[in-house]
């Protein structure tokens, strides 16, 4: 018989992940460390001039890890995009970490490519592309909205390729709002597209993209020499969860021949849900779309996905000639010709074991139990005398209250242990308290017992 990670082992990580998770739960969420703390102690226990036991070392390390970081799977983290994992997830990633799969090329990963191939065309589906788009894993949802403007200037430059920005007659133009994603300043740079390209698009009193707005500046824009490039919706922005307004900015990128990007980064995990998927009606008509299965899919860091329609713009956009790569095996594509990666990681596995595991139809369950968590947060708010400021069918609550300082309140929150949330600034200029559930930890009782703190803090 064949080894492989059998059932002692299953049950001995199984019972080692359900031990830290009960200690984590039941500990603070914030810890309470200085730099210097951690740096003595990294100096006095490892200057690596002689070798140690390993489990001694796996020991430290834990330790560490347990006192010395806030603990984004406690179940009342209600922060950012960072939720509590699957023991499904936490084996495939085992698995590719014990295998170290080189997935480059078909022909050195044949299982690794096929699994992979075979989670992105499910998602894919889900998220209503075509049959023929092409997909690839990613480091995370920055390499994939960096793909997305690479492969929209290959498309609408065909001289970028070999040009770059100084072949181009005019200046390349992305629009995008407040609430966007900051990695577009990143990518702006980074690309040579430099920070006037980006091009901010006004939005109204819901925090969504004004569509008029958006056509009178790229009227403007063109009248002025820029060449209008891409426009960015939003299926769920970090700050607020707002939903742009996809059907009519695909409308719009159509008869403009714009490309049309969603970010539905943490949002895009809704299309498997029956309850939330027509709040995403239009993505499917995106020319390209970034989806993190490592938010609120619930696997670990970090899980990326990027998706296109436009199968021939990406292989041009990545198309490279070279002579130590094995020749392209018929009826696949070869990760390194269709992405920013070369050597990468056996990325999909833990969202394939996870996916396998928990049948379309527990995913479904999760992630509208959690959608009703963050209903059941903005009543008892709101019955509580605290204002939502923001609206949205994904579990994210922007909450204030007069008198209280957001930034000061949520600090006060994090030192008593009582929960994790973030302030946040919007775009209309409110400041609030900011609370996401996307763990598949948190209860009701989690819910109840925080507002319950909350208005003893108040």
């Amino acid at each position: 018989m064949e080894p492989s990670l059998g059932d002692a082992a299953l049950r001995e990580i199984s019972n080692a992940v359900s031990t830290l998770e009960g200690a984590i739960a039941s500990g603070p969420i914030t810890p309470k460390v200085t730099p210097e703390e951690i740096r003595d102690y990294l100096a006095s226990r490892f200057d690596f001039r002689r070798p140690l036991p390993l489990d001694e070392v796996v020991g430290d390390v834990e330790r560490m890890l347990r006192n010395w970081q806030v603990h984004v799977t406690h179940p009342r983290y209600f922060g950012l995009f960072n939720p509590s994992v699957t023991l499904a997830s936490i084996v495939g990633d085992l698995l590719a970490a014990m295998y170290n799969p080189q997935l480059a090329t078909w022909r050195t990963s044949p299982a690794a490519n096929e699994v992979e191939r075979h989670t992105l065309a499910w998602i894919s589906s889900k998220l209503g592309l075509p049959e023929d788009s092409a997909a690839t894993f990613t480091s995370g949802g920055a390499e994939a909205n960096l793909s997305a403007i690479l492969v929209a200037l290959t498309r609408a430059f065909p001289e970028y390729r070999e040009c770059g920005l100084a072949g181009l007659a005019a200046r390349p133009a992305i629009y995008l709002t407040t609430e966007t994603h900051v990695t577009f300043h990143k990518i702006a740079q980074m690309t040579g597209l430099g920070l006037r390209s980006l091009r901010t698009v006004a939005t109204g009193s819901d925090l969504r993209m004004d569509a008029a707005d958006l056509a009178r500046r790229i009227a403007e824009d063109r009248k002025n020499g820029f060449a209008p490039l891409l426009v960015v919706g939003n299926a769920g922005t970090t700050a607020a969860a707002t939903i742009d307004p996809l059907p009519e900015l695909a409308d719009f990128c159509r008869r403009e021949n714009l490309w049309f990007h969603v970010d539905a980064a943490w949002g895009g995990a809704a299309a498997i849900s029956p309850r939330l998927r027509p709040h995403l009606s239009g993505i499917e008509r995106a020319d390209s779309i970034t989806c993190d299965a490592h938010k609120w899919f619930s696997v670990p860091m970090g899980a990326g996905m990027f998706f296109c329609r436009r199968r021939d713009a990406v292989l041009e956009a990545f198309r490279t000639d070279n002579a130590i790569m094995p020749a392209q095996t018929d009826g696949v594509l070869d990760p390194y010709s269709t992405s920013v990666q070369w050597s990468r990681r056996f990325i999909g596995l833990k969202l394939f074991l996870a996916l396998a595991h928990y049948g379309e139809s527990g995913y479904i369950e999760m992630i509208e139990r959690q959608a009703r968590l963050g209903d059941l947060l903005r009543d008892l708010l709101g019955r509580s005398g605290w204002e939502i400021v923001n609206s949205s069918p994904l579990p994210l609550v922007c909450f204030r209250r007069a008198g209280v300082d957001p930034a000061q309140f949520v600090a006060t929150l994090q030192q008593k242990g009582i929960a994790w949330m973030s302030a946040v600034k919007l775009s209309n200029g409110i400041h609030a308290a900011r609370a996401c559930i996307t763990s598949i930890r948190t209860t009701e009782a989690d819910i109840e017992h925080v507002v319950s703190a909350m208005g003893r803090l108040v």
